[in-house]
């Protein structure tokens, strides 16, 4: 499958608030409120397309991809580029994870070279930490908030490795 990066619209952002996954991924459902939806349009996310222009995923960068409890501990101090990311629910579980974190990684080390990548993943879920283990990003805190438990991932730029 090949993907495109592709600017968030509100007909893309409903679509996304409208994702439903089963449980335990559930965790990650949205509400389709005027809020979130303004979020997604923020200017912070982007859609990632496929060659029919239909979305399969989203990411976004900087403090939208935080988790607000990390601010309590530090975790969110170092200079990073911070990355939030979905796919959608049909396409997850399949292999198809790689590929599609690959290109959002790429897209970041191309426009925010040698600046590390950092990522927050809730620690249940560890199909997405062994797949973010796979593209090189390494275990640097946890935190809780009082829904869950999160660890916080870093992939140092190429230069830096």
């Amino acid at each position: 499958m090949q993907l495109f990066i592709d600017k968030m619209n509100k007909e893309r952002a409903s679509d996304i608030l409208n994702w439903r996954y089963e449980a335990p991924y559930d965790f990650y459902n949205n509400e389709q409120t005027e809020e979130d939806l303004q979020e997604l349009l923020d200017g912070s996310y982007n859609a990632i397309v496929d060659e029919k222009q239909q979305v399969i995923g989203f990411f976004c960068l900087g403090q939208g991809a935080q988790v607000p409890a990390g601010n309590h501990v530090g975790a969110y101090t170092a200079n990073c580029v911070d990355m939030g990311l979905g796919m959608h629910p049909h396409l997850t579980g399949q292999g198809n994870g790689l590929n599609f974190c690959s290109s959002i990684v790429q897209f970041i080390e191309k426009n925010y070279e040698g600046t590390p990548i950092r990522l927050t993943v809730a620690k249940f879920n560890q199909r997405a930490i062994h797949l973010y283990e796979k593209l090189g990003f390494v275990f640097e805190t946890e935190f809780k908030s009082d829904v869950a438990e999160f660890m916080v991932m870093i992939k140092n730029s190429p230069e830096q490795s």
